[in-house]
C-alpha cells in the first residue's frame, strides 16, 4: 500500500495564530516524499472538532451585538463575538487540518431569542445557540446564511466535513421581547422527572423552556408572532410557499414537527450540510427522528443530484445523537426506567459515547480492547462518539488540565470517533473564576496562549500528531484491535473494507532512549515502516523494530 507520510514542519504548527508565526519559526525538518493512496473518510472513525461558535474565534466584530442585546450578564453568559466568519478563517488557515481534524460540529446558529433570561445566574443571551427564535434565519449575532454557505464550501474544499447542530426538542425560552408559542405548538410543564419514558419526553427540561409537542400529529397553524416576523423582513411568501410544497410531496399532518423537519432540512438542500448532531435525542419520542432523517436524506441526496461537482464521496448523510447519559456498555438500547429505546433504529448512525472520561484511567489496554469488543459485536455496523470533556459535562475528564497528553491518547487512539472539544488541545482552562454552572466551560478560545506559553504549544503539537495519523489512518478508530505487547506496550489497527486496507502500529508508555517494539505477526521481516512522531525511518528484523529518542509513544505506518 502506498501511503503519504506527511511529516509537518514546526512552521506551520501554529498557522492559526497568524500574528506571532514568526516567533514560532524552526529549521523545517525534511518532507518525506511518497506517492499517495487515497484515504477513505469513515465517519466510524471520524475526528470531530466540536466548538461553540460563539467562543471560537470572532471574525467580523461589526455583527457582535444585534437585537439590542446590551444588558449586563453572568459571567461569560453574553455573546463574546465569536462567529461563522471566524470558524471559516481558522479553515482557510489550515488550523483543523494541521489537527487531523476531519469533521467539524458548531453549536446552532439559528436565529436564537432576544431578549435574556435570569434563572438566578445573572442574565443569561442565547449566545450558545440552542434557544430558538425562528428555525428559518441564521442569527446575525453568528453571521449570515451566505456567511455558512461559504463556510461550508470552505471546509470541503479542505477535506472537512461539517456537522450542524440542531434542536428539535424546544424552542427559547420567554421573555418580554420572545412571546411563547401557542399551546397547540408547545407545552410549559410538566418539568421532566427523568424516571420513566413518559415523564422524560412529554415535559419541559427546565423551567421557562417550552417544550415542543412532537408526539402530536395534529394540524397547527403557525404562530402569528412568526408570520408577522417574516412579513416584515419580507420573506413571508416565499417561506409559505416552500411549506406548501414540502407538505404536499410528503403528505406530513401540519404538525409542529414537520414545520421544523422542513427548516432544519432546508440547510442540508440549500448548503450541502454532511450531518446533524442532534441535541435532547431522549426528551423526544422516537419515531420523530426517524422523520427528521428520512427528510433528512432526501435533502441530501436532492443537493448532490445539483451538485454532482461538489461531492465528497459516497457516504450517506450522518446523524449523531445526544442521548444524555448513554453509555457504549449499553449497547444499542437506552433504558428509561420503564421503556427500552433502541434509537440507532431510527436514523442514527452514531450516539454519543457519556461513558470513556470514566474508563480514561484505566490502562490503555483495558480501554482499547474495551471499546473494540463493544464496537464489534453488540454495535456492529454502528458506532459512538467519544469524548472526555464537552459545553454540558459538569464531571469531565481531567477538568484541571493536568493530563493533557493522556487526554489526547485515550481520546484519539481509542476505537469509535473522537470528538475533541475546542481547547482541549490547548488545555484551554475549565475553571473560570465567577461563572455558575455550564458557563464555566465556555470559555472564549485562548489563542493568547497558543501565541506564547511553550507548554501549551507542546502540548497541541502532541495533539497534532496524533490527530494526522488518526485522521490519515481509517485504522485507528475503525479498526480492529490487538495487543502485539504488553511490555512496551504495542498494539495494532487493521481496517479493511473492499480493495482498502489499512495497518498500523502504536506504541504507548515508552521508555525514553533506545526502546525496542514487537510488531511480529503483524509485520513481516524487511517490512520498512515510518514513527510518524519522532519522524523516523525503521525496519523491521526479528519482529522487531528499534527506536532510539526522548519520545514515550510511536505512531508506526507502512512504507511502499
Amino acid at each position: 500500500m502506498k501511503k503519504l507520510l506527511v511529516v509537518l514542519s514546526i512552521i506551520s504548527l501554529f498557522t492559526g495564530c497568524k500574528k506571532t508565526q514568526k516567533k514560532q519559526q524552526a529549521p523545517p525538518t525534511i518532507v518525506k516524499e511518497t506517492t499517495k493512496k487515497e484515504v477513505p473518510f469513515v465517519w466510524e472513525g471520524a475526528n470531530v472538532y466540536f466548538l461553540l461558535t460563539d467562543r471560537f474565534n470572532n471574525g467580523n466584530p461589526n455583527n457582535d451585538v444585534n437585537f439590542d442585546r446590551t444588558e449586563e450578564t453572568g459571567v461569560l453568559r453574553g455573546f463574546e463575538g465569536g462567529d461563522i466568519v471566524g470558524i471559516t478563517q481558522k479553515i482557510e488557515e489550515g488550523y483543523f487540518t494541521d489537527l487531523g481534524i476531519n469533521a467539524i460540529w458548531f453549536t446552532p446558529v439559528v436565529e436564537q431569542i432576544h431578549g435574556a433570561t435570569d434563572e438566578g445566574t445573572g442574565n443569561t443571551y442565547g449566545y450558545h445557540g440552542y434557544w430558538a427564535k425562528d428555525w428559518t434565519s441564521v442569527d446575525p449575532n453568528f453571521g449570515t446564511k451566505k456567511d455558512l454557505e461559504n463556510l461550508v464550501k470552505t471546509a470541503h474544499k479542505h477535506g472537512i466535513r461539517i456537522l450542524l447542530d440542531v434542536v428539535l426538542n424546544h424552542t427559547g425560552p420567554v421573555t418580554e421581547k420572545d412571546p411563547v408559542w401557542p399551546d397547540d405548538w408547545v407545552r410549559t410543564g410538566p418539568n421532566c422527572e427523568f424516571t420513566t419514558y413518559e415523564n422524560t419526553t412529554a415535559c419541559t427540561l427546565v423551567e421557562n423552556l417550552p417544550d415542543i409537542l412532537t408526539e402530536s400529529d395534529t394540524a397547527v397553524e403557525l404562530p402569528d408572532a412568526l408570520l408577522a416576523k417574516w412579513k416584515k423582513e419580507g420573506k413571508l411568501s416565499k417561506e409559505l410557499d416552500e411549506l406548501q410544497l414540502f407538505f404536499e410531496r410528503t403528505g406530513y399532518p401540519r404538525a409542529p414537527r414537520y414545520y421544523i423537519i422542513k427548516w432544519l432540512t432546508d440547510y442540508i438542500n440549500d448548503l450541502g450540510i454532511d450531518g446533524f448532531r442532534v441535541d435532547t435525542v431522549k426528551h423526544v419520542n422516537e419515531n420523530a427522528w426517524t422523520d427528521l432523517y428520512t427528510e433528512a436524506s432526501y435533502a441530501f441526496e436532492t443537493w448532490k443530484k445539483k451538485h454532482q461537482d461538489q461531492i465528497l464521496d459516497d457516504n450517506p448523510f450522518y446523524m449523531v445523537g445526544e442521548v444524555y447519559n448513554y453509555g457504549v456498555s449499553g449497547g444499542r438500547e437506552f433504558d428509561f426506567g420503564n421503556k427500552k429505546v433502541d434509537f440507532f433504529d431510527h436514523g442514527f448512525k452514531s450516539l454519543i459515547n457519556f461513558e470513556l472520561k470514566n474508563d480514561a484511567d484505566n490502562n490503555y489496554e483495558t480501554i482499547f480492547k474495551k471499546y473494540n469488543k463493544l464496537l464489534n459485536t453488540k454495535l456492529k455496523g454502528k458506532s459512538v462518539l467519544n469524548y472526555l470533556t464537552s459545553h454540558d459535562d459538569s464531571a469531565p475528564y481531567d477538568k484541571d488540565r493536568t493530563k493533557p497528553y493522556r487526554s489526547a491518547n485515550v481520546l484519539l487512539l481509542t476505537p469509535g470517533a473522537s470528538q475533541v472539544y475546542y481547547g482541549d488541545e490547548t488545555a484551554r482552562s475549565l475553571t473560570i473564576e465567577g461563572t455558575q454552572g455550564d458557563a464555566t466551560l465556555r470559555s472564549f478560545m485562548n489563542w493568547e496562549d497558543l501565541d506564547s506559553v511553550p507548554e501549551t504549544q507542546k502540548i497541541h503539537e502532541h495533539w497534532q500528531k496524533l490527530g494526522r495519523f488518526r485522521n490519515n489512518h481509517p485504522a485507528v478508530g475503525a479498526g480492529k484491535h490487538n495487543q502485539l505487547s504488553k511490555s512496551p506496550y504495542v498494539f495494532s489497527r487493521t481496517y479493511i473494507n473492499g480493495d482498502y486496507k489499512d495497518k498500523v502500529a502504536v506504541g504507548l508508555d515508552l521508555p525514553k532512549g533506545k526502546k525496542s517494539l514487537s510488531v511480529k505477526g503483524f509485520f513481516g521481516d524487511g517490512t520498512k515502516l515510518f514513527d510518524t512522531y519522532s519522524e523516523t525511518e525503521v525496519i523491521v528484523t526479528n519482529g522487531k523494530v528499534v527506536l532510539d529518542n526522548d519520545f514515550d509513544i510511536a505512531l508506526l505506518e507502512l512504507i511502499e
